[in-house]
């Protein structure tokens, strides 16, 4: 990361007119979770926001903060080890809040409370106050209660459930806030740092959706959740997901036989699905996709079932083709429903319960914005060239509303995230922190 002489260097060749430049060896893509969708726009360029980002990395205060990202690098990873050994089931985020909520309190930040859903919010006032900047990470995993998330060590590698999505972003965040109280870095717009619930699984984003609910007075909303350095995330992967259950009077399987059939039903109505979904996800354009993840039910072997469920996954960025998907599914439900009830020779016909379990907003994001611009202009400072992606994350709540968001990248190597073999591997790790401040500093106007 920069001292005083690299920062020169940087400075000299972003006025020389260099798109990037080097001030490291260049880390390698994780071994994470495959994007969910393949990159989507040109990072924009913009001399303007170039020349803001010249004038950060030029401030002495700066450099003391990337020195003390360096000096302090073994804290922060306490801090990262500490929180992720505090479970946070989803829907079970209340412990791990408090810990997070009191590190800052110590750091200095005297607004700081947990809010009705669980949020954990720290407001950080700046000189005028006439915008408000999101920064958030999620406090909650995909693991149940009983996961075991203890840290194991070997080399630079940490071994946890959670340790990279998302606690590695809270210990950047908190590494962050030390920094700028350390070393007064004030900005002129307020900061806002929060420790979100539920964006994992079926939180289905509650956290952020209270956030940002009513006259929320958000300007910007950075959320750091993102794997890869180069991964910049600026449209949202949106999701429909729904449980069914096709419900019957059951029986035996030979004294009954002729029964209206749950399992049945559910077969005949995945295979309608696929039929009808295939011009939906094969038409050209932006990516759509459904999975049947989960399917259940039965007593015997011997026994026709009273009941059969799935769950079920679609999701896009356009949310055209989402709708398609929707209405292509309830459509093959209603088939299948239809066919297994006209064929049974006995008993009451069956019934279908449609539950949803979570949607999540889908759409493109604004990469002419201010907050992109800044965020391009940030990473290729570091030498790093942008790569614009879609994805589900906390922010799809502010691009669904219209609020310029990303999603950024917490440092380090990320592997086999949402898997209880999932690690972080200490690779670069004080980029994540230099970047965050590099882009907070230019979103919220820093020595403006």
């Amino acid at each position: 990361m920069p001292h005083r002489f690299l920062a020169g260097v940087i400075v000299a060749a972003l006025v020389a007119g260099c798109a990037t430049v080097s001030i490291g060896p260049q880390m390698p893509l994780e071994d994470t979770a495959p994007n969910e969708t393949a990159p989507n726009e040109t990072a924009p360029l913009s001399q303007q926001h170039l020349q803001i980002v010249e004038r950060i990395l030029a401030d002495p205060n700066f450099q003391l903060a990337t020195e003390m990202f360096e000096r302090d690098r073994s804290k922060t990873l306490s801090t990262m080890v500490e929180l992720n050994e505090i479970p946070a089931p989803p829907f079970q985020e209340q412990v791990r809040a408090e810990a997070f909520a009191q590190k800052l309190r110590d750091l200095g930040l005297d607004d700081v409370a947990i809010d009705e859903v669980g949020n954990v919010i720290a407001r950080r006032p700046g000189t005028v106050g006439e915008r408000k900047i999101a920064v958030v990470a999620h406090l909650d995993t995909v693991f149940p209660p009983g996961t075991d998330v203890t840290v194991r060590k070997e080399g630079d590698t940490y071994f946890a459930p959670g340790i990279s999505d998302n606690t590695r972003a809270l210990a950047v965040l908190l590494a962050v806030v030390e920094a700028m109280q350390d070393l007064n870095l004030q900005t002129r717009e307020d900061l806002v740092f929060v420790g979100s619930v539920g964006e994992e699984g079926l939180g289905n984003l509650r956290g952020v959706r209270h956030l940002l609910r009513g006259d929320h007075g958000i300007s910007s909303f950075i959320a750091v959740d993102g794997g890869a350095q180069d991964r910049l995330i600026t449209s949202a992967v949106g999701s429909n997901r729904y449980r069914i259950t096709f419900k019957g009077p059951g029986g035996h399987s030979y004294g009954a036989f002729g029964r209206a059939h749950p399992h049945q039903a559910l077969s005949r109505a995945i295979v309608e699905f696929t039929e009808r979904a295939e011009p939906i996800t094969q038409s050209p354009g932006a990516k759509a996709t459904f999975s049947v993840g989960r399917i259940g039910g039965g007593t015997s072997i011997n026994s026709i079932p009273f009941e059969s469920w799935m769950e079920v996954d679609m999701r896009s960025v356009d949310p055209v083709k989402l709708e398609a998907l929707d209405a292509a599914f309830r459509a093959s439900l209603d088939a299948a429903l239809a066919v297994e009830n006209n064929r049974r020779a006995s008993a009451e016909a069956m019934t279908i319960e449609i539950e949803d379990v979570g949607k999540r907003p889908a759409g493109q994001g604004q990469p002419d914005s201010q907050l992109v611009l800044n965020a391009t202009a940030a990473m290729r400072a570091l030498g790093v060239e942008p790569n614009l992606q879609a994805s589900s994350t906390d922010a799809n709540i502010p691009i669904w509303l219209g609020v310029p968001a990303v999603t950024i990248s917490r440092g380090g190597r990320s592997r086999n995230a949402h898997s209880l073999d999932e690690s972080w591997t200490d690779d670069g790790s004080v980029f994540g922190e230099t970047y965050l401040l590099t882009l907070l500093l230019a979103e919220a106007g820093y020595g403006q």
